[in-house]
């Protein structure tokens, strides 16, 4: 890598050796001498004229910065910030995009860091390494720099294809994020100045620069201006450019979901709506967003409504557009072209969260949507035949799922009185599509069931014995592991809902889910679902979960002990859920066999295995890794065991592990788990009062 180094290909060689060895490089950065060398190089290799070793070279400074983020002090000033943002304004795109990449990912480091000296500060803990604010310092240079990116637009660009421009968006949205308030006096001047330029691509810049700081800043410094700037935004919806209304529909569905106060109440809302509709009908690419920008208003109108018990309101302030936005989009899933640009799946996904976010006054046409969903499913049966093609098959499975999933949403929002007037359709279209070869329309139509459940309780008992064969076969279907952990969420729902008449079919259901644990190469996602069944079971029949009770009690006892290797964060997740969810089945497991006393004979069965509870919470307590949802799992645990075990647990739950991890959990920012770890630390207090 040597500059010295008279053939091109031996530098470029090493230069991309060098690239795929840093991971192993840690001991070498860890030596200043050694690190000089090796930044002296690559630093160097970045003024190559050659353009294939100045990439490379650029590509190792992106990954150093990730990697040895707190190495790079000494190199920041003098090299690392003139380099990359001589980069920037390169005219070769590659160097521009490394670049600009350099800059997303000291942002990256720098927020990571940020979420970790909150973390320490809550903690009372020194951070195990501090920010640098190279981005703050750099914001003023960098700004200019990518907003004269920005304006570097191809119309006819793929939008597939990554390129300096779009990379100096998503910097521009990091740096945001990363810089907050700092940010804005940078870009507001361009946004005013461009906003209403007669050359597209400033406009287009002016509303690019404008979404991406609304997310980051303080939202009541930017209320004001976002408030000001919608009239605005909603005429560029109608601009004689596709890439200016494309991003116009992009930048209102971020100004809905990050500052929805300045939209919520005001007097152009019917403005609004009326524009976002009448794009709809606007290319895939524009109508795409629309999509989403109805999506992201639809929830911040919800929000704005609920009250304070979190109840769905009587109406809120799309009541009166509720019919002619549901029509809309039922019509846009219907579009010749929705397979573009995800068209399809994105009016479907906007209708669910419409529905979802929907007032109670809106329901009459919830209702009718739930009848129009299960018209077009039937209607796909029909067709299933006539396909031909692989390709034609694969659209008409994902056409079921965005039904079935739509289907879902709509059942929850179904009243007591209007089930069983759709409680037969919905079964039949679902059992149908459970009969089906498509993996994904399977595991919808699984979940689907699981809302049909909910809504009707023990009523659902009466389609036990059609669904049965279909929900074993899920079950047994180890090798498509979502079907399986679709399956396994139904048990559950099916266990809270039906209670004591689950009973029936529970033999068959244990004998399938100790199968799945059985098997090794059943995906490992799977298992921790399966074990925090065994509670929700136990919690559904109660006492007479006691012929499954011992093996269910080995299984947890040898699950809560098992071990992984810590410097894999993806297994250190698995092992945090493994104990969430042993910790919740010992949860069900004491609830359900209480029954009506604390003294029942079925309850006594659990004390010889008291101590296994308390080594799990104790083990959760004392790893520096456990998370958010382990502590409060726990927590609810030590409550449990307080409540009901009080004569015979004495000091073991006076202990410091204990105490710790109650400490934590109050201050958690759930506040769920922090009312449980209140309630158990009150029991608690209870149990040393007592005599």
């Amino acid at each position: 890598m040597n500059k010295d180094e008279r053939s091109e290909h031996v530098r470029l060689a090493a230069t991309q050796a060098l690239l795929n060895s840093l991971e192993f490089l840690r001991a070498n950065f860890e030596k200043e001498n050694e690190r000089h060398v090796i930044m002296q190089v690559v630093c160097e290799a970045t003024q190559s004229t050659n353009l294939q070793v100045r990439v490379a070279a650029m590509q190792n400074l992106v990954k150093i910065m990730s990697l040895y983020y707190q190495f790079m002090e000494q190199y920041m000033a003098q090299a690392l910030f003139p380099i990359t943002l001589e980069a920037m304004k390169s005219n070769e795109d590659t160097v521009a995009l490394q670049g600009v990449e350099f800059w997303s990912n000291v942002c990256d480091e720098e927020m990571d860091l940020a979420i970790e000296m909150q973390d320490a500060m809550e903690q009372a803990r020194t951070p195990r390494s501090f920010s640098k604010f190279y981005a703050r310092g750099a914001l003023q240079y960098l700004v200019p720099v990518l907003l004269q990116r920005l304006t570097q637009q191809d119309e006819n660009d793929d939008e597939d294809e990554w390129n300096p421009c779009k990379a100096s968006g998503v910097c521009l949205m990091l740096l945001s994020n990363c810089c907050e308030n700092t940010i804005v006096q940078h870009v507001m001047p361009f946004i005013s100045e461009h906003i209403a330029s007669t050359d597209w691509r400033f406009r287009d810049a002016a509303v690019m620069a404008f979404g991406a700081i609304v997310e980051g800043p303080d939202p009541e410094a930017l209320k004001q201006v976002a408030a000001q700037a919608m009239p605005l935004l909603i005429s560029l919806l109608n601009d004689s450019s596709v890439v200016v209304r494309d991003t116009t529909a992009w930048a209102i569905s971020r100004v809905c979901e990050h500052l929805s106060d300045a939209i919520i109440g005001q007097p152009w809302m019917q403005q609004l709506i009326e524009a976002l509709l009448a794009s709809l009908d606007g290319e895939p690419r524009v109508a795409t967003n629309i999509c989403w920008a109805l999506g992201s208003l639809t929830e911040a109108a919800y929000d704005a409504a609920q009250t304070e018990y979190d109840e769905e309101p009587p109406t809120y302030c799309l009541s009166p557009f509720f019919p002619q936005i549901v029509g809309k989009l039922l019509a846009t899933t219907n579009r010749s072209d929705g397979n573009v640009n995800n068209l399809r799946s994105a009016a479907y996904e906007a209708l669910m969260g419409l529905i979802k976010s929907s007032g109670k006054d809106c329901y009459p046409v919830v209702r009718q949507t739930t009848v129009e969903v299960l018209h077009r499913l039937h209607r796909t049966f029909a067709l299933e035949s006539a396909l031909q093609s692989a390709n034609e098959k694969m659209m008409f499975h994902d056409m079921q799922s965005l039904l079935c999933a739509t289907l879902q949403s709509v059942l929850r929002k179904v009243t007591p009185e209007d089930v069983p007037v759709i409680a037969d359709q919905s079964m039949e279209v679902l059992l149908q599509m459970l009969g089906g070869s498509s993996r994904a329309v399977q595991e919808d139509a699984l979940m689907a069931i699981a809302s049909l459940t909910e809504v009707m309780q023990d009523q659902f008992a009466k389609y036990m014995d059609v669904l049965r064969p279909f929900l074993y076969q899920a079950l047994e279907n180890h090798s498509e592991y979502q079907v399986c952990t679709a399956a396994v969420g139904l048990v559950g729902d099916l266990a809270r809902s039906l209670g004591p008449k689950l009973g029936p079919f529970c033999d068959d259901i244990m004998i399938r889910l100790g199968q799945i644990l059985g098997d090794e190469s059943v995906n490992k996602e799977v298992k921790p679902q399966v074990l925090s069944v065994f509670g929700d079971i136990a919690l559904g029949i109660g006492p007479s979960f006691t012929k499954y009770l011992e093996p269910v009690l080995q299984t947890l006892k040898q699950a809560s002990e098992a071990q992984v290797d810590k410097s894999d964060l993806d297994l250190v997740d698995y092992l945090n859920d493994l104990w969430s969810s042993c910790l919740e089945a010992y949860t069900g497991l004491i609830q359900g066999l209480k029954g009506e006393s604390n003294n029942s004979a079925e309850l006594q069965m659990l004390q010889p295995h008291l101590e296994a509870m308390l080594a799990l919470v104790c083990t959760v307590a004392n790893d520096p890794d456990h998370s958010e949802s382990a502590v409060g799992a726990a927590a609810g645990l030590i409550g449990d065991l307080v409540t009901t075990f009080s004569p015979i647990l004495g000091s073991l739950v006076d202990n410091k592990s204990v105490n710790d991890l109650l400490t934590e959990a109050k201050k958690s920012k759930h506040s769920k788990t922090k009312a449980v770890a209140q309630w158990a630390a009150k029991e608690i207090k209870k149990l040393k009062g007592a005599p």
